[in-house]
């Protein structure tokens, strides 16, 4: 169900939570661990955020805003409930999906659920949004992509641009999605046969204002 490289996250964070005396593991102490994982640091690089100064800010919250345990014995370091319902938004949100594995990418589109925390206020400061992740992770779409290589060697960078394929014209509506209406005027779509109030009543449910969801 978890991934291993997202196992080897959760107990770095345990690690680290408990070797610096904290009560609790907090979402900030997640957030940060994740920087170390693999698929989540991806999508993080991805979304033109700025990984070391991430860390610096999540560091420097954590010590200076975490409760420590006095003393030298053992302690259990004690997950809050916001690192729980992140964990638990993530496996529920793959199990929906179809798929096999909670990975750290998952985990970290999970952390956005917690709007309140400070993790996704350092998110945030680096302009890194919940739909930035999700297209990325869904699609491939990457917030900051590579600059073309014609452009590092003294061409200017229209030219450089000019070289590269146009992209479509429908932009991400067109590539990701089908045009239902385009499909039902060629012909494409089987017509509905014996169910022509319900149709209509549908269509009447949808024209609404208010309650306009249809239960079928």
């Amino acid at each position: 169900m978890i991934a291993q490289e997202l196992e080897v996250s959760l107990h770095m964070a345990f690690v680290e939570a408990r070797q610096k005396r904290h009560e609790f593991i907090t979402v900030e102490h997640l957030l940060l661990a994740l920087l170390d994982n693999p698929s989540a640091a991806e999508v993080l690089r991805a979304c033109a955020a700025n990984i070391d100064e991430l860390r610096k800010e999540l560091t420097t919250f954590i010590n200076e805003h975490t409760p420590k345990v006095d003393g030298e014995e053992e302690i259990d370091t004690q997950p809050t409930l916001g690192f729980q319902r992140v964990i638990q938004r993530a496996i529920l949100h793959v199990q929906s999906s179809g798929k096999k594995e909670v990975t750290g990418a998952n985990v970290l589109v999970a952390i956005f659920g917690e709007k309140d925390s400070h993790a996704v206020y350092f998110l945030q400061r680096q302009n890194v949004s919940r739909l930035d992740v999700v297209n990325f992770i869904s699609h491939g779409v990457a917030k900051a992509p590579p600059q073309a290589p014609g452009a590092k060697g003294g061409e200017p960078a229209e030219q450089a641009e000019t070289d590269q394929e146009a992209p479509s014209a429908g932009g991400a509506l067109e590539n990701y999605t089908q045009n239902l209406n385009q499909q039902a005027l060629v012909g494409k779509i089987d017509p509905l046969i014996g169910r022509d109030k319900e149709l209509e009543r549908v269509i009447q449910t949808l024209c609404r204002r208010r309650k306009n969801n249809p239960l079928l």
